[in-house]
């Protein structure tokens, strides 16, 4: 079972995303906006975060920014899950260090599957 933070200002996104992760065994902390995500890693360091980009305030992008700085979550694997789906949002969800993007309307069972292989590939790689 893993530990995941969830940031999506979009309440029934945030809740099929909790849903679908939750059932599949993992603990969830659903937050509305990457302050908060960004809090939620900090206070307790989750195995893997899923941010949407547009949020109010901080948005995903700034969110990974300031986990990637942060040395004790540095490398916490994360993905994008958001409606931008120009290259242009890809390349900078990515260069702002994004472990994987995906697109909505997405797939409850294709997000399941990227999660279960970023926690693998984590776990072998440690």
């Amino acid at each position: 079972m893993a530990r995941i933070v969830v940031a999506d200002d979009d309440v029934d996104i945030r809740e099929l995303v909790e849903f679908k992760l939750s059932t599949m065994g993992h603990e969830i902390v659903a937050v509305s906006d990457g302050g908060a995500a960004v809090e939620a890693c900090q206070a307790q360091r989750p195995d893997l975060a899923v941010f949407d980009v547009m949020m109010p305030g901080v948005s995903g992008l700034d969110a990974i920014r300031r986990i990637r700085a942060d040395p004790a979550l540095a490398d916490l694997p994360v993905i994008l899950l958001t409606a931008r789906a120009q290259e242009s949002d890809v390349e900078s969800g990515f260069s702002s260090g994004a472990d994987d993007y995906i697109t909505k309307p997405f797939s409850p069972r294709e997000l399941a599957a990227r999660v279960e292989s970023l926690l693998n590939s984590r776990a072998q790689a440690g």
